[in-house]
């Protein structure tokens, strides 16, 4: 008994530490693994995005285009767009106005003739936007979208990219409503109700993907289901679909709430405070 205590003592405490070694060399592994992977993301050095390319031009740099363009550039620094520029080697100057335009040498030299020619307009075409708003290209590509990608439309009717707010077109008031990038073509749908629907007051893309959708309109969710997120239901008997003291379950198996014959006035309406006409 003693012969065998002796031969197990040596090995027992041996074992522990060659295990947890292994279980320290997974570790590092696994951070290694992790930190190799944040790095690959934050300090990629190869091309991220191409820059723009104007046959035979050059950057000219961001003073080349305040002479002309005063009224844009002395905004422009408070707009994000300002922060992206395109780093070239050998090129110091400040070039995130022809991040988007190209490069303006070609431009400046012939005094801002050739328009189509020397310079990239991305309010005429999307495709100059399209190069790093990737994501948004790809819902203009869904079944449903704004006829962007046709040229019926351009980025720039609701999106001001000089200016310090993006997200609202040029030219709008200091006190705009929220859903003033929408109304200018949506007339009927954005102006003032005696009874409101709520969900205006948080704009339009509560209920709208304004780029692109899978369902019809551009809704973010088909059916009933858009109207539950907001207008809680009660649990009553089995089968029962309580919104308010009013059972809507045979309403909901008739359509969707706008198009069952009820709250058709959806965005508003200056007669029935439900909405219904």
């Amino acid at each position: 008994m003693e012969s065998s205590g002796q031969a197990n003592s040596p090995t027992e405490p041996r074992t522990w530490p060659a295990r947890s070694g292994y279980v320290a060399l997974a570790m590092f592994s696994a951070l290694g693994a992790a930190l190799s992977i944040f790095s690959s993301c934050s300090t990629v050095t190869r091309t991220v995005v191409e820059p723009l390319h104007i046959e035979g031009a050059t950057f000219a740099g961001n003073h080349s285009c305040t002479d002309c363009h005063a009224a844009i550039t002395r905004k422009f620094h408070a707009s994000p767009h300002a922060r992206v520029f395109v780093r070239s080697p050998g090129e110091a100057t400040e070039n995130s106005c022809e991040s988007c335009h190209g490069p303006a040498s070609k431009h400046v030299q012939t005094g801002g003739q050739g328009r189509d020619k020397f310079i990239i307009n991305p309010g005429k075409a999307a495709d100059a936007c399209f190069r790093c708003h990737v994501g948004t290209h790809t819902e203009f590509r869904l079944p449903h979208h704004h006829p962007v990608i046709e040229g019926q439309m351009n980025c720039v009717q609701c999106h001001d990219p000089h200016g310090h707010d993006i997200m609202k077109p040029a030219g709008g008031l200091a006190m705009a409503q929220l859903n003033q990038s929408c109304a200018p073509c949506h007339r009927d749908q954005a102006r003032p109700f005696v009874f409101e629907h709520e969900a205006m007051r948080e704009g339009c893309i509560v209920c709208h993907n304004p780029h692109g959708a899978v369902h019809d309109k551009l809704l973010v969710q088909r059916d009933a289901n858009l109207c539950l997120k907001c207008h809680a239901q009660t649990q009553g008997a089995p089968g029962s679909l309580f919104i308010g003291k009013i059972d809507h379950a045979a309403f909901v198996r008739q359509g969707t709430c706008w198009s069952a014959g009820c709250h058709s006035a959806v965005h508003g309406s200056n007669i029935n405070p439900k909405l219904q006409y």
